[in-house]
């Protein structure tokens, strides 16, 4: 296993900015990062990324919460460049564990980025539903309680330095 850093932001100047950086292994995106960034439509915009990102890993999530809804999705956004990872949260908006999801796209080598992890046992989860032969990776979420004496500055940069931290399963 191998922590890596990877930016989460939909911003096109930033992920332009960091693909040419060390510092950062690849990016991660969601659809209210994307809507934040000014996208219009959730596919261009995705290309318009890639066209900077051509080669360091980047996750674009699926929007659906019906687990067949995100399989569509999923090849969908598999289908649009080699470095793209889908993201899959690891539960939907009832609650329900994302499994059958995960293990039917890690079985076809699509490479995954599960998110909104927060217990160890839903990591415990996740990694049994994982072909061991597929590039996953496991996005854990960590709370922070911060000072009020922070500028905001400094606070977004912390905030970014913890929810860039994604754990890298490479089996």
């Amino acid at each position: 296993m191998k922590t890596k850093i990877f930016c989460d932001s939909a911003d096109f100047k930033t992920i332009k900015f960091f693909d040419k950086k060390n510092i950062v292994d690849g990016f991660t995106t969601n659809p209210s990062l994307m809507r934040a960034s000014g996208a219009k439509n959730y596919r261009d915009y995705s290309f318009k990324i890639l066209k900077v990102c051509k080669k360091k890993p980047i996750s674009f999530e699926v929007f659906a919460d019906n687990p067949n809804e995100m399989l569509k999705q999923a090849y969908k956004i598999n289908s649009w460049a080699k470095n793209v990872y889908v993201k899959i949260p690891v539960i939907n908006s009832k609650g329900t564990f994302m499994g059958s999801v995960i293990r039917e796209l890690s079985s076809k080598k699509i490479k995954l980025n599960i998110t909104a992890v927060y217990t160890f046992e839903q990591t415990k989860k996740i990694v049994n539903c994982l072909d061991k032969k597929t590039k996953s990776i496991i996005s854990i979420f960590l709370q922070i309680f911060f000072n009020a004496k922070y500028s905001n500055l400094v606070l977004r940069l912390i905030v970014a330095i913890y929810n860039i931290l994604i754990i890298n399963f490479l089996f």
